[in-house]
């Protein structure tokens, strides 16, 4: 598992004034992040070809995003009968990234072609309405309900206004001063950041304001070994359900999404 790297915060700056040495205020040192275990509430069935990349909850149905060339799609399953159906495909070109619900519309990130793709939600069917271009790569998206929220795979987040596409502004993530890259799965719960660190087992949660690493989300033997083959791969997935207050984790190739509850170590 990787581990976050840790830098000393230090600084007492003099400046001179006049002939007079004058001690310059210490900026506030953002609090000890906290560090969370978990327990698993419930366990659904999770397709094992889907290499999740987004994953969403609403109104009791999981929307999923799906990465890999010529198997990416978005699929809509329905938690309470598991009946799984893919709602789009995109070309054999592209590799699907993350993805989120706003304004009756699904936005869905790519990872290397530059487009997001938006589809409108009617009646339960998704019907593709619009491509937004953008720099860079496309890794994890989700929403407060306003604008958009974009990681690109660095240490940045970015605000993105949903009607243009166009960023408005970025963070970067930082744990204890220093940078977080891979910032995957995007999901909104509480007011914060909850992101994925690729090729981990943890979850970050972050202060969308200053990007400042709040709480650290331990969830290292989540998945058995009894359960993984040679295609399973890393965690990826949150959805929060804020009406039960729910949160839903899976992974890439993943037999099964788990429901937990987080505590503080």
């Amino acid at each position: 598992m990787r581990k976050f790297a840790t830098v000393l915060l230090s600084g007492v700056l003099l400046a001179s004034c006049g002939g007079n040495q004058v001690r310059a205020k210490r900026p506030a040192t953002p609090a000890e992040p906290k560090e969370y275990t978990y327990s698993v509430r419930a366990v659904h069935p999770h397709p094992a070809t889907s290499y999740t990349q987004g994953l969403q909850y609403a109104d009791g149905r999981l929307w999923e995003g799906t990465g890999q060339h010529g198997e990416s799609v978005v699929r809509k399953t329905d938690l309470a009968t598991g009946k799984t159906e893919v709602m789009a495909r995109l070309p054999r070109s592209e590799f699907g990234e993350g993805i989120t619900l706003l304004g009756g519309k699904l936005y869905q990130l790519t990872w290397q072609s530059n487009t997001a793709h938006v589809y409108s939600l009617e009646n339960g069917k998704l019907q593709k309405i619009r491509d937004f271009r953008y720099p860079g790569e496309g890794w994890g998206l989700t929403t407060d309900g306003e604008k958009l929220y974009m990681s690109d795979g660095t240490a940045t987040i970015h605000t993105v206004d949903p009607a243009t596409f166009r960023r408005e502004k970025r963070v970067t993530v930082t744990y204890k001063g220093a940078p977080v890259e891979y910032l995957n799965e995007l999901e909104w719960i509480g007011g914060k950041i909850w992101a994925n660190v690729y090729t981990t087992d943890q979850i970050v949660v972050i202060d969308p304001a200053t990007g400042v690493v709040e709480g650290v989300v331990d969830l290292a033997g989540l998945l058995p070994e009894t359960e993984m083959t040679a295609t399973t791969d890393v965690l990826n997935g949150i959805a929060y359900d804020a009406e039960g207050d729910r949160i839903f984790v899976t992974g890439k190739n993943w037999p099964k999404l788990y429901e937990i509850e987080i505590t503080e170590k």
